[in-house]
């Protein structure tokens, strides 16, 4: 838990939860998060770069996780203490990089199926059809944008993660929002396959973490999270029933009350006097 500056006998400062979404998303995703966080605790859910952005690393530099964590390690830095860091997918992919910028500064990882790509190349065999599974999701999502195909590489992204047929059945505003953001696509996959972190680097973190994956969710992220579980130290592996990839939208109960538990329990929080107070 945070400790007070203001001297003995000040209360407490409120644990601090930054939680980043998934690709495609924005931080208004953890809003019930917060919920279940309740007053116990301040949630940070800032928005990932935008694809406006683009065009800066079209003709600058090529696009890394390390690009996407510059500013959220001023966040970290900023706050009084250690902060628990919760990430979904792309979200995840990028708390795991900011964990081992700052790993002294977290308390806590709470993931659902982070989508750390780069580690499948250290899998052999096992890892090598997951591997090829997504490097030809990318492909596919990059030909598609680099065509001007907006609408056929958000279909393509969306149908792989939810479902075939999802694309189809939304609503037009969420397809509109989703084409905004494709074109960022190709560059969060190159970041996450060409991330050169080691595996070694995850573990060295010595923070608890909570690994969740969907019982119905992809091969790639599920073996991900598994393998990430294996070899941290202090970590779990939750499965959702029922759930896919997009647990944490589509079963937001479940999940965001395994993640409050979890930083409850990192904090050192009471939560029966919690959910009693409330």
């Amino acid at each position: 838990m945070l400790k007070s500056r203001a001297g003995a006998g000040a209360p407490a400062k409120k644990p601090v939860v930054i939680a980043l979404h998934c690709s495609g998303s924005a931080g208004r995703q953890w809003n019930k998060l917060g919920l279940a966080l309740g007053d116990r605790c301040r949630l940070v859910a800032p928005d990932l770069i935008r694809s406006a952005a683009v065009a800066q690393w079209r003709a600058g530099h090529r696009f890394r996780l390390a690009d996407e964590t510059a500013l959220l390690v001023d966040i970290v830095d900023a706050q009084d203490g250690p902060v628990h860091l919760v990430g979904h997918s792309y979200g995840g992919g990028v708390a795991l990089r900011l964990a081992c910028e700052r790993p002294a500064r977290i308390a806590s990882l709470s993931l659902y199926e982070p989508s750390a790509f780069f580690l499948l190349q250290w899998m052999g065999a096992q890892g090598r059809p997951a591997l090829e599974e997504i490097q030809s999701l990318s492909a596919g999502v990059t030909r598609d944008v680099a065509a001007g195909g907006t609408s056929a590489a958000a279909c393509r992204f969306i149908d792989y993660w939810n479902g075939a047929g999802t694309w189809d059945g939304m609503k037009m505003q969420s397809k509109a929002e989703l084409m905004e953001y494709v074109p960022k696509a190709p560059l969060e996959f190159g970041a996450l396959l060409d991330e050169p972190t080691r595996p070694f680097a995850f573990t060295r973190l010595t923070c608890p973490v909570l690994l969740m994956r969907g019982a119905r969710g992809p091969a790639p992220t599920a073996l991900i999270a598994q393998a990430l579980c294996s070899m941290m130290r202090n970590a779990v592996l939750e499965n959702i029933r029922d759930a896919g990839h997009m647990g944490p939208v589509t079963h937001p109960d479940r999940v965001n009350d395994l993640i409050a538990a979890h930083v409850f329990r990192a904090a050192g929080i009471d939560r029966a006097r919690t959910q009693a107070a409330a």
